[in-house]
């Protein structure tokens, strides 16, 4: 055989063979894909029947952030969001302050001093209401982490006052998210009995958690330190039959007939938004517990898939035998 022949014939084996491999890993890609399908499948009818067990109405969206693959029942209705609002009050003081550093002038900062005044105290305010006025050794991030983790209604209203409710309403609207808006400060019964309420929907929530994480509403540094504030302790639902140690940032929120937390679960590999609503609630426990059943769901099938190899086996750190 001829040397060219020989490279010809060659270059034919060669190519025959990465096609082959080409399609086998095609062939696995697909496979794997049909698996996690499946497990997907698995947590959509179980939210489903959530739904249909719960005395009231129920919003869920959740994305896994490395897939793009969400979970949706009724992404786009309108639901109270009580607290959880308190996410787009803590994005805009973060945004005020990156604006502030690249020299923007009149914005707050985190370290803002706050001196501790009566007139601004409200119902629900265990910190700031068991301080001494006049003591001014807060800052506007300590108000946010007030805010966080015992969702503080004073501390929220002083910032929400600083930062300017109309540019709250503005950063979500410049994110094409017109359902997430501030129309109130915390404790305002006037407001509420008007028709004024705090709203987002399951899909605009996930969203904006979405972009924070991506750094699109605030960079890094300052986006780290803007989940460091939100991951901070606090009684929530979503973490509540999560296993310990696991890092959530979350915010909930309650009312008569309402409850409602959104977060993001992190992950190695794996990491998730997760908004769930409920509104027109017989029982608010019962919407607690729908909210924390269906958060350990999807906590247990990212975490599955955030250990598993391709084909589904999964070895945890615990494990050190292997057969």
């Amino acid at each position: 055989m001829s040397r060219r022949i020989y490279l010809a014939v060659a270059l034919m084996l060669f190519a025959c063979g990465s096609h082959a491999e080409t399609k086998d890993t095609v062939r696995l890609e697909a496979a794997t894909s049909d698996k996690e399908a499946v497990l997907w499948s698995h947590l959509d009818e179980m939210v489903n029947a959530e739904a249909a067990h719960l005395n009231g109405v129920l919003g869920v969206a959740i994305l896994d952030l490395k897939t793009g693959r969400q979970i949706l029942l009724h992404p786009d209705e309108v639901f109270p969001q009580a607290s959880s609002i308190k996410i787009a009050v803590l994005a805009e003081l973060y945004r005020q302050e990156q604006d502030s550093r690249r020299g923007v002038t009149g914005l707050a900062r985190l370290s803002d001093r706050y001196v501790v005044n009566a007139v601004d105290l409200v119902q629900d305010s265990d910190v700031l209401g068991g301080l001494t006025p006049g003591v001014s050794l807060l800052t506007n991030r300590d108000l946010a982490s007030i805010m966080v983790a015992v969702s503080d209604n004073s501390a929220t209203n002083v910032l929400i006052d600083r930062l300017g409710m109309d540019n709250i309403v503005k950063l979500t609207a410049s994110f094409g998210l017109p359902h997430t808006q501030l129309k109130r400060k915390m404790m305002d019964l006037k407001a509420a009995a008007s028709g004024r309420e705090n709203i987002s929907t399951p899909r605009e929530m996930m969203t904006l958690l979405k972009l924070l994480v991506e750094g699109k509403v605030v960079e890094s540094p300052l986006n780290d330190d803007f989940f460091k504030v939100l991951s901070t302790h606090k009684d929530s639902w979503l973490p509540r039959n999560l296993p310990a140690g696991v890092k959530i940032a979350n915010k909930p929120g309650e009312l008569e007939g309402v409850r409602a937390d959104s977060g993001v679960v992190f992950l190695k590999n794996r990491s998730y938004v997760i908004s769930i609503m409920t509104t027109y609630l017989t029982s608010e426990r019962a919407g607690e517990e729908a909210i924390s059943r269906i958060s350990a769901e999807a906590y247990d099938l990212l975490d599955k898939l955030d250990r598993a190899s391709e084909l589904g086996r999964v070895i945890s750190p615990s494990n050190g035998g292997i057969r």
